[in-house]
């Protein structure tokens, strides 16, 4: 294992974490996504694994209840400055009305990518990691690399245009 793939895994841990144990402060919360997303973005980025089966696999583990916790602490920390306007949906083009989402459900969705992975790794051989990094690279290319930018930018817009 390389240590770039080492350090995704470290990186999707402290997420985990950080978003299934939020601080209570929501500047606390915010000022660490802040660091933590960019990071993992980049790690995430930089995984260049293949698969030997050619798709990946990763176990559903995140249940509803966990996905829904996570949106309910995260967006009562948040209060008000959890919506936001979401400019690169597609439906967006067409439509002539803003389209709101919230921060809190664009950090969950990526916790539950991230918690599927790590759950699937925990205790796995070097192969499952192998099929699970290209399984975790593959849908941030095709959906969670956008969600994270996103949430991103949201939570820079809390954290300097308040």
């Amino acid at each position: 294992m390389t240590p770039n793939e080492l350090s995704f895994i470290a990186l999707a841990n402290e997420y985990c974490t950080a978003v299934t144990n939020p601080p209570e402060q929501s500047s606390d919360f915010v000022d660490g996504m802040l660091r933590l997303l960019p990071r993992l973005y980049i790690t995430a980025s930089d995984l260049s694994v293949t698969s030997l089966y050619g798709e990946g696999y990763l176990e559903q583990a995140m249940d509803e209840t966990l996905y829904s916790d996570i949106v309910n602490r995260v967006g009562a920390l948040m209060g008000y400055d959890d919506t936001y306007l979401e400019v690169f949906m597609a439906d967006m083009k067409y439509s002539e009305t803003p389209i709101a989402t919230t921060i809190s459900e664009g950090l969950a969705d990526i916790a539950q990518v991230l918690y599927n992975f790590l759950s699937t790794v925990r205790d796995a051989p070097e192969e499952v990691v192998s099929e699970a990094l290209y399984a975790v690279r593959t849908d941030f290319t095709e959906f969670w690399s956008q969600t994270l930018c996103n949430v991103l930018r949201a939570l820079n817009a809390v954290k300097y245009q308040s």
